[in-house]
């Protein structure tokens, strides 16, 4: 069995000037491109939305950026539009270094269900490649690095752990958004679930 580095979402509308900029973003930058030289497997996911795409606040009138909705699967947090499919944002950040063995996995592409995790849709019921692209290459334990620490970082690491691999998450590898504390609860819950702080 082997290890992973898994990059999450280091794309162009979530660094400097996106419409969804993760604060202090591009610091991760040197250091996830200093751990993709140590490992084999190195996978990248990114946030492929279609436009019009259930977690836009554009697409419920009379709703902000940052404020809540309820869906069938439960509360969503409206975002500004973002990594839409195709476009300039949805692109990996330029500085990113990028090994031509790398495996991309797409995820958000699915206009009525969103997917903070890499491993599976929001709506509980479709899969993602993630777990199907660790298990082909025989990894066992994975480290996550990316954006944002308390969505896609967290979510991502929680269902892996779930799944029974060893995961870390690299502090210095991440950055967070932050609303109301939830980067502090997201390292509560990554600790809980014995996933490990690197």
């Amino acid at each position: 069995m082997s290890s992973a580095l898994v990059i999450i979402d280091i794309q162009n509308d979530f660094c400097a000037g996106g419409p969804l900029a993760v604060p202090d973003a591009e610091a991760i930058i040197p250091v996830v491109n200093e751990l993709v030289r140590g490992f084999n497997t190195v996978i990248l996911t990114q946030d492929w939305h279609p436009v019009g795409h259930v977690s836009f606040a554009s697409s419920h009138p009379g709703h902000v950026p940052f404020s809540r909705i309820r869906l069938p699967h439960g509360e969503q947090i409206v975002w500004p539009d973002h990594c839409v499919q195709g476009t300039r944002g949805a692109e990996f950040h330029r500085a990113l270094e990028i090994p031509e063995s790398a495996t991309v996995v797409r995820k958000g592409f699915l206009k009525e269900s969103e997917s903070y995790s890499a491993f599976f849709h929001d709506d509980g019921m479709t899969p993602g490649r993630l777990d199907g692209v660790l298990r082909e290459a025989h990894v066992a334990e994975i480290m996550i690095v990316g954006l944002a620490t308390d969505y896609c970082v967290l979510h991502t690491a929680l269902a892996a752990r779930a799944r029974g691999y060893q995961v870390t998450v690299n502090e210095s590898g991440c950055r967070g958004i932050d609303l109301d504390g939830s980067v502090a609860r997201a390292w509560s819950r990554m600790e809980d679930a014995g996933i490990r702080r690197g």
